[in-house]
């Protein structure tokens, strides 16, 4: 039994996109607090500058129990299939729903099949991985929870962005639409929004994201002086799944270093 509200001992965690980036941290950062962390992501490989090791495979060298499944996030029989393997841990307590693409494109320069692609990554992803965590948890009489990644982009507007914030603020809706039809089973939905985060999610942001955030190279600076790292973003995620946000659901923790405050 869990110690303390942010111990998740004999809990069982999938991450999906949890292969890099911000997942990647989350994942990790999970198998330390002692939950069995499930990777559902496309590849195994991280792609983050300087990392080699899987992240199950960190995990387990860390000291905790992880595993990697195949995962076409975009796929509610894939997702529904990382569910069924949670059952083999005791059965899936937080479901984290993270797997998404970016395409930085003007409006002009998006094809239908590339729309179509973002949308069923993005949104499909979200939507059917909450589905199916509830339909578990509710068969189960379980009272489980889901933590989505959201984004500022949530909120605010980016120029050449416009399909990536139309999939964020279906994701912030999805969250807020879910916990209300949820609450009922006492299953919670909430939803971290990272800002400015060095990771490879988008080419060539790594090497520059800290100069870039304390410079203000940005629309705008951040009042914290640097860009974010996915280890800022992981206790959100914790704290969401945790027993000590019991009352919280249909939230939108911004992560941002108070980027979106003005």
């Amino acid at each position: 039994m869990p110690t303390s509200p942010t111990d998740f001992t004999d809990r069982t965690v999938v991450v999906t996109g949890a292969s890099s980036g911000i997942g990647r941290a989350v994942a990790r950062a999970f198998g330390e607090a002692g939950a069995t962390v499930i990777n559902a992501d496309l590849r195994e490989e991280p792609k983050d500058e300087g990392e080699s090791t899987p992240t199950h495979e960190a995990v387990r060298e860390a000291g905790g129990t992880a595993e990697y499944v195949e995962t076409d996030a975009s796929d509610p029989d894939q997702l529904a299939a990382v569910v069924e393997a949670a059952r083999d841990y005791g059965g899936l307590d937080v479901m984290v729903n993270n797997a998404a693409m970016q395409l930085p494109k003007r409006m002009f320069d998006v094809e239908r099949d590339e729309l179509e692609r973002i949308l069923s990554v993005n949104v499909g992803s979200v939507y059917f991985g909450t589905k199916v965590a509830a339909r578990e948890f509710v068969d189960r009489d379980h009272e489980g929870v889901v933590v989505n990644t959201a984004s500022i982009s949530s909120n605010l507007a980016q120029a050449g962005q416009v399909q990536y914030d139309a999939t964020k603020g279906a994701v912030r809706m999805i969250t807020r639409g879910a916990a209300l039809e949820l609450a009922e089973h006492g299953v919670r939905v909430n939803a971290v929004a990272p800002g400015q985060i060095a990771t490879e999610f988008v080419e060539g942001w790594t090497a520059e994201a800290t100069e870039k955030g304390a410079e203000g190279g940005l629309a705008k600076p951040i009042p914290l002086g640097r860009a974010g790292t996915p280890e800022d973003c992981a206790g959100a995620y914790l704290y969401l799944a945790s027993d000590a946000a019991s009352y919280v659901t249909g939230e939108l923790l911004h992560v941002d270093g108070g980027w979106q405050v003005y």
